[in-house]
């Protein structure tokens, strides 16, 4: 069976993760089933979807006539035959008790078609033991979406035992067919990847207060600020509910062993029923106080040295089990973290023989199994390595980028969009290139900032390739799913922690446009166009343009650009802020390469910092400030610090080593 065999879905479980998967599976275009044991709870799962399906409506994500069609989609069941009847795909969502599923699964292997799969949405209970109650094993494995299904577009893709490759592949493409972004997972390991990372982290959190080695407002400010993790510990699990956590942790500590003994902290919050937001009181106070309120000036160097070595020895447990690769564990925790950088990456910059002896240190100390270093941690600390080793030997030599050039010279990572024939036009190939190639260009130490050009002298990039594209016409689905890969690329450039350079030399219009608004800084050539056409075609600006353009040049001028669709000269747009320079045609590659050189030689660490504060004002003044004030903190202990301030003395050039 392949995804195109795939035209009815079957949830069983109307609670919260039921009725979102059902949602989610609805609007892709799948007929469902949705059921439960209850009638009652049948119909609150369907007015659930019915309710979410208006606020996507209201909120403009969603026409009416869509929302209507997916509802029309989604059928209501209490008899569980009458439910599976003609069901290729099964997705169990009920509680996350092993008994409770495993008596499901023995039901449903009696009246389920005998080619349908099962996927069971279990956050970390063992797919091996849930699909051994089956006469399936082959067609059973893992689906774990992550709250609310909706919103959130990580899906963790479990390999059982027994779980075949034509399984795993199947329930991958009905992830992407449901618009969300599937991470393998190869070995069936408790916690699988992202609780197998953020349980044990929020652990450690709880031992280090609990033995009274640090505050609560210590942790979470090391965490948040000094880490520059999205959330402190605590503040995450009074988010997700300390019960989640804990049951998981449990589960984890009877597969894996007393490594993973919760700490008698979250117990008693268990026990008392203080469980975070959900019932008023948790870490922090939600009914007479103001919630959680971390402060910004507790960083503690002692709790991240103890936070890193924890994550490293789990990041290292995973890849050493072959449970899953260093790329797939950050892209799942980036996903369903909301991590900003993998684990894995943060591992590679932080000094591993350091983090390491933290844990023999902690072990022989205390003797607690969580300090003892997993032997693959130990190999890497020996070998000075990385888990990403080897990423910018890859760049240097991707001779596999059909669309893309890319050259490193002088700790300048060069792309080339190399389409001339048809003006560097964008198709959704360059578009996977280029995120691929940004990505390997940041994970090498050497590169130091990045250029973008457009092969010739015709065009930088005069947008999306609409012939190729052209077969979205008429499908809102597809328009859509290109829009956010637009979307996700040009964020991506925009992210990383390396200064960005576009340089510009010809047609820069509508989606080349876009691409070059998520560098940091534009220089164009004389003979250059700008121009966002996009309402001459009747469409709009699809990749992050009606953001990012105001935020450039100003609502008035954005306006301007986009509403006029017209051409605009380079002067004009140097006027408006867009550019930063405007040179000679003869002086441009010159010229272009100069300035990413130049921004190659500053200082690495307080260039990411200052990007990051940069962006979080964007969105938050009062964080921005937050990180703009612990980032100039954190750089006065830099090497890089030194050697500025004794170039300035010296009246001589600094040479930054990103120390």
């Amino acid at each position: 069976m392949d995804i195109d065999d795939v035209n009815t879905i079957t949830v069983l479980g109307a609670g919260s993760m039921g009725h979102g998967i059902a949602e989610v599976a609805a609007l892709a275009g799948f007929d469902v089933r949705l059921r439960d044991i209850e009638r009652a709870f049948v119909e609150d799962g369907y007015e659930q979807i019915e309710w979410s399906l208006d606020k996507l409506v209201e909120q403009g994500q969603l026409e009416p006539d869509d929302a209507s069609t997916t509802l029309d989609r989604v059928s209501t069941h209490v008899d569980l035959e009458d439910a599976v009847d003609d069901a290729e795909v099964v997705i169990e969502a009920v509680p996350e008790k092993m008994a409770i599923k495993k008596d499901v699964y023995q039901d449903l292997e009696a009246v389920a078609p005998e080619d349908a799969v099962f996927a069971t949405n279990t956050s970390s209970l063992s797919i091996t033991e849930l699909s051994s109650v089956t006469d399936r094993p082959e067609r059973f494995c893992g689906m774990h979406f992550f709250n609310p299904p909706v919103r959130m577009d990580l899906v963790e893709v479990i390999s059982g035992a027994e779980t075949t490759e034509a399984t795993a592949a199947l329930i991958s493409d009905l992830a992407v067919a449901m618009d969300k972004t599937p991470v393998r997972v190869r070995k069936d390991s408790p916690g699988f990847i992202v609780n197998r990372v953020l349980v044990p982290l929020m652990n450690e959190a709880a031992w280090l207060v609990h033995t009274d080695e640090a505050t609560i407002a210590e942790v979470d400010s090391t965490a948040k600020y000094g880490l520059g993790l999205p959330m402190g510990a605590f503040e995450l699990a009074d988010q997700v509910g300390i019960d989640v956590g804990y049951h998981v942790l449990d589960y984890m500590h009877e597969a894996l062993g007393d490594r993973y003994r919760p700490c008698p902290l979250l117990e008693s919050k268990v026990e008392a029923d203080a469980l975070g937001q959900k019932t008023g009181e948790g870490f922090y106070d939600y009914e007479d106080g103001e919630g959680a309120q971390v402060p910004s000036d507790r960083i503690r160097d002692d709790v991240a040295d103890r936070l890193l070595a924890v994550l490293a020895n789990e990041v290292a447990g995973l890849v050493g089990e072959d449970v899953a690769d260093p790329d797939a564990i950050d892209t799942a925790v980036k996903l369903g973290g909301r991590w900003s950088d993998g684990p894995a990456k943060m591992i590679d910059e932080a000094d591993v023989a350091h983090l390491l002896d933290v844990l023999e240190t902690r072990h022989e100390a205390t003797g607690a199994a969580r300090y003892e270093p997993v032997p693959f941690l130990r190999e890497l600390a020996a070998s000075d390595g990385r888990f990403h080793e080897g990423d910018g030997d890859d760049v240097a030599d991707a001779s596999e980028y059909e669309t893309l050039t890319v050259e490193i010279r002088d700790s300048v990572g060069h792309i080339k969009l190399d389409r001339p024939h048809r003006m560097n036009t964008i198709t959704t190939e360059l578009l996977d290139e280029l995120d691929d190639a940004v990505s390997r260009l940041e994970a090498d130490d050497a590169i130091r900032a990045i250029l973008v050009t457009g092969a010739g002298d015709r065009a930088f990039s005069a947008g999306a390739d609409i012939q190729s594209m052209a077969g979205g016409v008429g499908d809102a689905n597809a328009a859509a799913d290109i829009s956010r890969r637009g979307q996700e690329v040009v964020a991506g450039l925009e992210r990383v922690d390396l200064p960005v350079v576009a340089g510009i030399d010809g047609y820069c219009l509508g989606g080349g446009m876009e691409l070059a608004m998520g560098a940091d800084l534009r220089i164009a050539s004389e003979r250059s166009e700008f121009g966002q056409p996009e309402h001459d075609l009747g469409l709009l600006p699809g990749w992050g343009g009606t953001v990012r353009l105001p935020r450039i040049v100003g609502m008035g001028r954005a306006k301007e650009i986009i509403f006029t669709a017209d051409r605009f000269l380079p002067e004009t747009m140097r006027e408006y802020g867009f550019l930063t320079d405007v040179v000679p045609n003869a002086e441009f590659e010159d010229r272009a390469f100069e300035l990413a050189r130049d921004l190659a030689s500053g200082p690495p660490i307080a260039q990411r910092y200052t990007k990051r504060a940069m962006h979080r004002g964007w969105d938050d003044v009062d964080a921005g400030l937050d990180v703009e004030a612990q980032s100039f903190g954190l750089l006065f202990d830099t090497e890089d610090l030194m050697t500025g301030m004794t170039a300035f003395m010296g009246d001589h050039e600094p040479e930054f080593e990103g120390k």
